[in-house]
């Protein structure tokens, strides 16, 4: 399929002016917006040293909230029943 030159031309320049853009350039201006609606999480370099890929991440952290919901059950239960309790 052969493309119409004279219309990509048309359609982009090669250079843009900073005149085109009248309210100008703003430095990170969708950065909050993205990190709100981003789920990526970087890591730091030794933390990702230790893990390969996801899978070993995932795995990991898993295995993290499964032992956390163990021992808050644990911590739950009462240190005995009320009767056997000294009141001051």
């Amino acid at each position: 399929m052969k493309k119409n030159k004279e219309l990509d031309k048309e359609d982009l320049r090669a250079e843009y002016k900073r005149s085109d853009f009248p309210t100008g350039f703003v430095r990170g201006k969708y950065a909050e917006r993205l990190r709100k609606a981003s789920n990526i999480v970087v890591l730091k370099p030794e933390v990702a040293q230790v893990f390969p890929n996801e899978d070993a991440v995932n795995n990991a952290l898993l295995s993290l909230i499964e032992l956390a919901k163990k021992s808050t059950r644990l911590t739950k239960r009462s240190s005995g029943s009320p009767e056997k309790r000294v009141s001051r």
